[in-house]
């Protein structure tokens, strides 16, 4: 029987400095396809690769071949000896390479558990292996039911639902100071990555206008550029601290740059409208008393990361509910894929028996050539019961088994005892 084989590497199981040396460019995914279509052990594969992981989901008529095959595709493709990586390797087979995938769609596999981007690439290498033709019916109904086992997890969980990075939760902090950031004005104290980043996940989530400051005013104008905001000069920080809603800071200045004294003023002149300073650099941009101003909301790195650890602990309690929707539908899935072999099988036993009857009943009545069409039908009605009669209770048996242990076993027998001839899989069609 066809088998499904993963072949791969991750954030696990190896270190970036290798995941580089084989991922797969885009442009070079659809050559990379091609390739491993080619090899004459595998029938279907695709391949997936992002910054975290590499895989190869293959359909091969034996499991142990297809992996030989994919490894030695691997060290071709990218011009890598294999014993370079070869340790860094995972193969899965069966019922745990479904399992697999449909965790990975969930993000249960990921970095961050609950992140979304995960299942958009999946969506995107498996478009692409459809338009090169080398994904097939059972990659097919894989990754569609990857993708509804993802909605699932999606909807019937909260796994996605808390912030676990520091600048996602600074987000979530102010949304539940401002109610909705729609409108609100942003101060960056810094052109740094965190800085940057901070203000990528505030402006996603709807906030206006950005004011950049740092004390090279060159790098304040690009990072403005890049949110369409305003480069402010250094020295004019305060009458920044006068317009905006929401600064973060992240600079690597040795002393505060923004202290107790300097915020009271600046609340006087905006007549205390609430101000949320996200600080976090290291060591610390604002004096720790700005947090005893009222109307001043202050956290820094320290104060994010708690928070950020308590939704890690949530989502792992929600993975555990995830883990049970998966197991669902793994079971669902092998229960599908079993009866691709059980089908044919009880086409194929129907069919030889149906042979012998026509052929022994076309034998009796040319040796009764008198019969009338009456008599006739009567003997066809007659041997088509007792055909299905016969085949009634080892099909049966056939069907309640599909999907458990011994289903392989009773197929494999029926086909042996009654010389039933090897399918070519054409004649199944997918379920809805």
């Amino acid at each position: 029987m066809l088998e499904l084989i993963i072949i791969g590497l991750n954030h696990k199981t190896t270190p970036i400095e290798v995941r580089e040396k084989l991922a797969f460019e885009e442009s070079e995914m659809e050559n990379a396809l091609s390739q491993a279509h080619s090899l004459p052990s595998l029938k279907e594969n695709m391949i997936l690769s992002t910054c975290n992981r590499v895989e190869i989901y293959a359909i091969s008529q034996n499991a142990e071949k297809g992996i030989l095959d994919l490894k030695d595709f691997l060290s071709r493709f990218h011009d890598l000896p294999l014993i370079n990586f070869e340790k860094s390797l995972y193969f899965l087979i069966g019922e745990e390479a479904v399992r697999h995938i449909f965790r990975v769609a969930s993000s249960l596999d990921s970095m961050v558990v609950g992140e979304p981007q995960i299942l958009g690439q999946i969506k995107a290498a498996y478009t692409l292996a459809t338009e090169s033709n080398t994904s097939g019916l059972i990659l097919h109904r894989l990754l569609h039911r990857a993708f509804h086992v993802a909605k699932r997890v999606r909807s019937e969980t909260r796994i996605g639902d808390s912030a676990v990075s520091i600048s996602s939760v600074a987000v979530e902090l102010a949304e539940s100071i401002f109610g909705s950031l729609e409108q609100r004005s942003v101060l960056l104290i810094g052109a740094g990555e965190m800085c940057e980043l901070a203000a990528r996940h505030l402006v996603a989530g709807g906030a206006g206008k950005i004011l950049v400051t740092n004390r090279t005013y060159e790098r304040a104008v690009s990072l403005a550029k890049e949110f369409n905001g305003e480069a402010i000069p250094f020295d004019e920080m305060g009458q920044g601290l006068k317009k905006v809603d929401i600064v973060i800071s992240a600079t690597d200045a040795p002393q505060y740059l923004i202290n107790h004294d300097q915020v009271v003023k600046v609340m006087k002149e905006r007549k205390q409208s609430p101000i949320f300073f996200i600080d976090i650099a290291d060591p610390r941009d604002i004096a720790p008393e700005v947090g005893d101003i009222e109307n001043a909301y202050l956290y820094n790195i320290d104060d994010l990361q708690k928070v950020a650890n308590e939704n890690i602990k949530d989502r792992e309690k929600e993975a555990q509910k995830a883990e049970a929707i998966v197991q669902d539908e793994v079971t669902k899935f092998v229960h599908w894929y079993q009866s691709l072999e059980i089908t044919p099988t009880i086409i194929a036993l129907r069919n030889k028996f149906e042979e012998i009857r026509k052929g022994e009943l076309e034998k009796m009545l040319s040796l009764h050539p008198n019969f009338s069409e009456k008599e006739r039908r009567s003997l066809e009605a007659l041997t088509s019961a007792i055909v299905n009669k016969i085949l009634h209770d080892p099909l049966t048996r056939l069907k309640q088994n599909d999907g458990e242990a011994m289903s392989d076993f009773y197929i494999n027998t029926l086909r042996t005892l009654f010389q039933l001839p090897e399918r070519t899989g054409g004649e199944i069609k997918e379920e809805d």
